[in-house]
């Protein structure tokens, strides 16, 4: 079995200790960093203000297995799925010796509709583990829609990610009943989550309390939520308007 799955690495997913849950995320090479696209709505900014290069990102090492990793997806799709199933099973089987819950993040530096990835007989690997959930953010309009309008495998969780042009599909999304996530300057994170409302308009949410997306809560009117993040890493250099104020 090759390793896929990053478990429990980074300091936002450990919060999800203290709620009882373990968490394992797939880190592939964003962008087209490996020859091939896994991020088929990035926007400029998103695509310079990527975590990719954040914490153990920044290791050379560390690069060179993300791209390997996407070349084993794109090149040898069977088996880098028999890997993934084999990866989930062993979450599972630590997270029972820690007492608590397996939860799973496809998409760490990636944005691949994986509810249209077949594995073995089943149609996707939410398939494989009904009982499991996973989760992960999205740019892509039609499939942040289709999760808000109950389209998607029902262990799997999506929140729509706003970029510096994507406004109106943001919208689309929360009309359907998606979360997005916005990511703010240190000053306006503060604000907006100490207000709990976007300039009077959209409720916030504290997105930076634990990576659980699928712990967040919906608008009691059946509309999504402003899911706030702290701009980090090149983010906080951000001047295409990625970053909100």
């Amino acid at each position: 079995m090759r390793k896929l799955l990053n478990v429990d690495a980074n300091a936002k997913t450990v919060k999800g200790q203290k709620r009882g849950y373990l968490t394992g995320i797939l880190y592939l090479a964003p962008a087209d960093l490996s020859g091939y696209e896994v991020c088929p709505q990035r926007s400029a900014g998103c695509t310079k203000a990527c975590l990719n290069t954040a914490g153990r990102g920044a290791f050379s090492n560390v690069q060179t297995s993300r791209i390997s990793k996407t070349k084993y997806y794109f090149e040898n799709r069977p088996a880098f799925m028999d890997d993934l199933v084999l990866n989930i099973k062993a979450l599972e089987r630590k997270a029972k010796r820690m007492g608590l819950t397996p939860v799973v993040r496809l998409n760490g530096t990636s944005d691949i509709a994986w509810e249209r990835v077949p594995v073995g007989g089943f149609p996707n690997i939410m398939a494989v583990f009904p009982h499991l959930t996973m989760y992960d953010y999205s740019k892509v309009t039609k499939r942040a829609v289709a999760y808000g309008e109950g389209r998607m495998p029902p262990n799997y969780h999506l929140t729509f990610s706003l970029t510096e042009d994507n406004d109106a599909d943001a919208i689309l999304a929360m009309n359907a009943g998606c979360n997005v996530a916005v990511v703010f300057n240190g000053e306006a994170y503060a604000h907006h989550v100490a207000a709990g409302d976007w300039d009077g308009g959209a409720e916030v949410v504290d997105g930076d309390q634990s990576d659980l997306r699928f712990a967040d809560k919906h608008g009691d009117d059946g509309l999504g939520l402003i899911v706030a993040l702290k701009a980090k890493g090149p983010a906080r250099h951000d001047t295409s308007g990625f970053v909100r104020s």
